[in-house]
């Protein structure tokens, strides 16, 4: 079996970048991807979620940014991702499911099924979409109504005639409630009073937000999302639910769950319907776990004060899209950092041979 000089995981907005600058530096390599079509996590959004709703989705490298106007986020973006792929004729394979990335005498092995590729480097570009988490409290499996997460948000109009407890104190909570209070009875439940920004968000205040994010990977500790760290805002669709008092409203966590609601520790009781879970998700890396690169800490610590790409446990694997790059601005840039550091690997290891 050849041996490739990398392998990308994941072909969302930072595999294709990274894929698009290796091609650049003419390194040999392939992009894995587990979705039967492209388009990353995008295709599996909403269908209410339209290109207006999303946060800025930044240009991939050499092309345009996709227009934010009223078309669908999951049919807009996957047409722009497969136009990419096309136009730069990118090497991705799919669907292909990565079960695991093990070291074999100093090459690493990426096994999917059967199915195997021998590599130099890997750049894992595998985002957080695949790994909702939600929180476990008592009582929340005799919980008769529906619980749904994020990933598996219908749309507004499924909730008509609801009484929906929305849980979680991030943009998509948010959201959520922005679509959610003008038809229906909504609740809201944060772990944190929720931290409202009053200024706008420029470049600086992204900048010193992302430095946050960056501290916690240096020091090997899980990351935490970029928007966890900005600031909530309100955007203009997003005003009618305010007017009729939902943020306001916010309520503190719930202690337990019961068949028909959630208790609080004061003893009150709230009936709902539907419990949403807007509590965010997890890094897929799980296929990595046979290299060992968390730290004690439970994280990936990452070069260069955790603004790199590059693991510091082992300096063949970059991650995209893994702390302060989770973000389609932030994959974006990293995925060319961490060509950067594929090419220079490649390079120590050429001279290690030469010599």
């Amino acid at each position: 079996m050849s041996i490739l000089e990398s392998v990308v995981i994941g072909a969302g907005q930072g595999g294709l970048s990274a894929s698009y600058h290796l091609l650049r530096l003419g390194i040999e390599h392939v992009v894995l991807d587990a979705n039967a079509r492209p388009g990353g996590a995008w295709q599996h959004r909403w269908d209410a979620l339209t290109m207006r709703d999303v946060h800025r989705v930044a240009e991939l490298p050499g092309d345009d940014a996709p227009v934010h106007d009223h078309a669908r986020a999951n049919l807009a973006v996957p047409q722009t991702f497969a136009a990419y792929e096309h136009s730069h004729e990118l090497p991705v394979i799919r669907p292909v499911h990565v079960d695991e990335v093990f070291d074999d005498e100093a090459i690493l092995v990426v096994r999917a099924g059967e199915r195997s590729w021998r590599t130099r480097t890997l750049i894992n570009a595998t985002g957080t979409w695949t790994q909702p988490f939600v929180p476990h409290y008592p009582g929340i499996e005799t919980f008769v109504g529906q619980q749904l997460h994020t990933v598996d948000y219908p749309g507004p109009e499924h909730f008509r005639g609801k009484r929906v407890l929305v849980v979680g104190g991030g943009a998509s909570a948010v959201q959520f409630l922005g679509a959610l209070a003008p038809l229906t009875d909504v609740l809201w439940a944060t772990r944190k009073p929720p931290v409202w920004r009053t200024d706008d968000f420029t470049p600086e205040a992204g900048a010193a937000a992302v430095a946050l994010v960056e501290q916690r990977v240096a020091q090997g500790l899980p990351p935490e999302s970029v928007v966890s760290v900005t600031g909530l805002m309100l955007r203009p669709q997003e005003r009618e639910a305010e007017r009729v008092g939902a943020y306001a409203a916010r309520l503190p966590m719930f202690s337990s769950i019961e068949p028909d609601g959630v208790r609080w520790a004061d003893g009150s009781f709230e009936r709902v319907d539907v419990i949403l879970w807007a509590t965010g998700f997890r890094p897929a890396i799980a296929h990595l776990a046979p290299l060992h690169l968390r730290s004690p800490q439970g994280g990936i610590r990452l070069d260069r004060d955790g603004r790199g790409t590059t693991a510091v446990a082992d300096p063949r694997i970059q991650l995209v899209g893994y702390g302060p790059s989770a973000s389609t601005i932030g994959a974006n840039r990293a995925g060319r950092t961490a060509t950067r550091a594929v090419r220079r690997h490649l390079a120590q290891l050429a001279v290690g041979v030469a010599e």
